[in-house]
């Protein structure tokens, strides 16, 4: 063969590869946007950061050997060959206000069944404002439902940060009850606990998961799909739930409320979340036998206690004497139905008694 016509065929043997290459992408391209859109939505967690593709690589893997058809969506695009759809909306570096600051056009452009969302450890890092980060989370979801409202929300609690323990907790803490009160309203809002998934050992460098940490997230988000009807697949119309569809809660409340008897008016009971140097109280309000217009919540603090956030309520006052009373959304309350709200103290939650009144 002379030297011409083995070039020839050298050329012509790498367009046939590269052409089959072509198609066996397209090929999955095509069966992937025939699936249920799914969008992994955070920051660099979600992107991949040490790993490209992060825990997609292997949630990729379960979902297509379940046997489901599965689209992921989203601006952005990385991940090796065994990653068969490298799109998602993870951004490294951002925080929950600029995710929130993009939600409604990447909502309106890729129109997600599902959300996949683990938001807040750059809040964190960059010690931006936390009083508030669960404020800033509990807007992002709210605008999630009102711009989508059928889109089913996992949100996440944060995986571990080597050198921030206490300011994650406190953030995840605060998630299930905001959680919980969108589900409780008829909202596809469902909890993923995370954190308990990972150690420190499964980070690379502190921050992000190694291999086996994004793993181990994979595991985490699938079992959570697998568990709500209709993430995964058309159809299905599962009741939202608060309960974690993963792993159980690593610090279980302190006391559990209880849902009194129906009377005239309303009553308050209250669950603690606590560790050393602060808590965070979740205040369930149930309605009597005339059910309610709206209420307010009063209660006692502990002396060197001090309330530094609170959510789904407007609140008076941050010690001593502290009155809560419903926001717009949750005054409205049936005979002998319930709902919640929650805040965030330092110092110790232990004795409170809290009374309600219904208007």
């Amino acid at each position: 063969m002379t030297a011409t016509i083995r070039r020839g065929a050298g050329i012509l043997l790498a367009a046939v590869m590269v052409t089959a290459a072509a198609l066996t992408y397209t090929a999955n391209r095509v069966e992937a946007d025939a699936g249920i859109k799914v969008m992994p939505l955070g920051d660099s967690i979600t992107d991949g950061f040490n790993v490209p593709g992060g825990y997609r690589i292997d949630l990729w893997q379960k979902v297509v050997a379940g046997g489901y058809a599965v689209d992921f969506v989203g601006s952005g695009t990385n991940g090796p060959a065994s990653l068969g759809d490298r799109n998602h909306e993870g951004h490294s570096g951002w925080r929950i206000d600029q995710l929130d600051a993009n939600i409604v056009s990447w909502l309106n452009t890729y129109q997600p069944r599902t959300i996949l969302l683990h938001i807040g450890t750059n809040d964190i890092s960059q010690n931006r404002d936390l009083p508030n980060a669960p404020n800033r989370l509990a807007a992002l979801i709210d605008r999630i439902n009102t711009t989508a409202p059928q889109t089913k929300v996992f949100v996440a609690t944060l995986v571990p940060l080597s050198f921030a323990d206490a300011q994650v907790r406190s953030f995840n803490a605060a998630i299930p009850q905001i959680v919980r009160s969108r589900a409780n309203a008829g909202r596809p809002v469902h909890l993923v606990d995370m954190y308990p998934a990972l150690t420190t050992a499964d980070l690379a460098d502190g921050v992000h998961p190694n291999a086996t940490g994004y793993s181990k997230m994979a595991t985490t988000w699938y079992n959570a799909l697998l568990a709500v009807p209709g993430s995964l697949t058309e159809g299905g119309t599962p009741t939202p739930t608060a309960t974690p569809p993963g792993n159980p809660p690593t610090t279980p409340p302190t006391a559990g409320p209880t849902t009194p008897p129906a009377t005239v008016g309303c009553t308050a009971s209250v669950s603690l979340n606590s560790w050393n140097g602060g808590f965070v109280a979740t205040v369930r309000v149930t309605a009597g036998s005339s059910g309610t217009n709206g209420w307010t919540v009063s209660t006692n603090l502990p002396s060197g206690t001090t309330v530094s956030n609170s959510w789904n309520t407007q609140r008076s006052g941050t010690s001593g004497a502290v009155t809560f009373t419903n926001v717009s959304y949750n005054g409205r309350i049936a005979a002998g139905q319930s709902t919640e709200f929650g805040f965030q103290g330092t110092g110790s939650g232990a004795g409170m008694t809290p009374t309600c009144t219904a208007t």
